[in-house]
């Protein structure tokens, strides 16, 4: 009996050791998340510039959806923006697969703390655009709307998107399919899912996006870990397809029709859970380029010395402007 209760006992703690440790890992990588940019490692100057938070303090506000699925609006501004008569620049978020704005607050208080709006609902499922073109439509009738406290603030002009994974096709779709997508003047698209997933054969047709239909600067990242990579070097392996492989970046990159600011880029080291938060640094640059004219963020991906061709961070670059 007491070898019997010894046992038991070191099962007993063992257990707690081991649940214990993991909710220390949990935390410790929640904490992560949370201070992303304070992990990030940018090697640029510019992406050093940006992937730190910028000096603005930074406001939320959330309002109910219209739709059940959508839930609510969420928002983060400036908060200087209240006693402002700036307009500032405005970027809506399409969430990745079961990945709602709630879950990912911090790149939205990033966004903000360098000067845009920056809003996202709480869609599990943002693949057709529809979540993101009325979270669009709301927000302008905020602008209009005499009593909210975003009257009068967007830049209408300079209205961006950006979209994760399954965000990332919603993006696209929200730009080339749904009604206001003429409204968008950028596009970033991190980890969005490759042509292969969207054969009959696989996920089906409401998984593929026409990028040839996309007009406005896009700006395309994916990991090169092996849940975006893969293994597959085309559309036609069945075994090893990653969720953006290169060949499939390449495919969309290559759609894009000649004459379309565009670029491409893969972050060494990083996996498909990264790419929304570890990329931040150059998403933030390239919305602070299109939508509020800073030349120096442009630096980034645009001339004959555009610092991401050289960044130790990236590879398999190519730009066009």
């Amino acid at each position: 009996m007491k070898a019997v209760k010894i046992i038991l006992l070191v099962i007993v703690i063992l257990a707690v050791l081991i649940g214990g440790g993991c909710t220390a890992l949990l935390a410790i990588t929640d904490y992560q998340n949370k201070n992303y940019w304070k992990y990030a490692a940018p090697a640029g100057e510019i992406e050093k510039k940006y992937t730190a938070m910028g000096e603005l303090d930074v406001s939320y506000s959330e309002f109910d959806a219209k739709t059940d699925a959508y839930q609510k609006y969420e928002i983060w501004y400036p908060s200087e923006m209240i006693n402002s008569d700036t307009k500032y620049p405005l970027v809506v978020m399409a969430n990745g697969t079961g990945v709602r704005a709630s879950e990912y607050q911090e790149v939205f208080k990033h966004l903000a703390s360098w000067g845009f709006i920056a809003v996202g609902n709480e869609d599990d499922s943002s693949l057709t655009g529809a979540s993101s073109a009325e979270t669009l439509d709301f927000m302008l009738a905020q602008n209009e709307n005499t009593s909210s406290v975003f009257y009068g603030k967007i830049d209408v002009d300079n209205i961006g998107i950006a979209g994760h994974s399954q965000g990332g096709l919603g993006a696209v779709n929200a730009v080339t399919n749904q009604n206001n997508g003429n409204l968008y003047k950028a596009i970033w698209i991190a980890s969005a899912t490759s042509p292969y997933w969207g054969q009959d054969d696989v996920f089906g047709a409401a998984w593929r996006v026409d990028m040839s239909k996309i007009n406005i600067p896009c700006f395309m990242v994916a990991g090169t870990g092996p849940a975006d990579a893969g293994t597959a070097t085309d559309i036609t392996q069945k075994e090893g397809q990653g969720i953006c492989p290169l060949w499939g970046l390449t495919e969309s990159y290559n759609a894009i029709p000649d004459g379309t600011p565009k670029v491409m880029a893969r972050l060494i080291g990083k996996d498909h859970g990264d790419m929304l938060r570890y990329a931040d640094g150059y998403m933030t640059a390239w919305f602070v380029y299109y939508l509020k004219g800073d030349d120096y963020a442009g630096g980034a991906f645009f001339g004959d010395n555009a610092e991401i061709s050289t960044n130790t961070n990236w590879q398999d670059v190519q730009m066009s402007n």
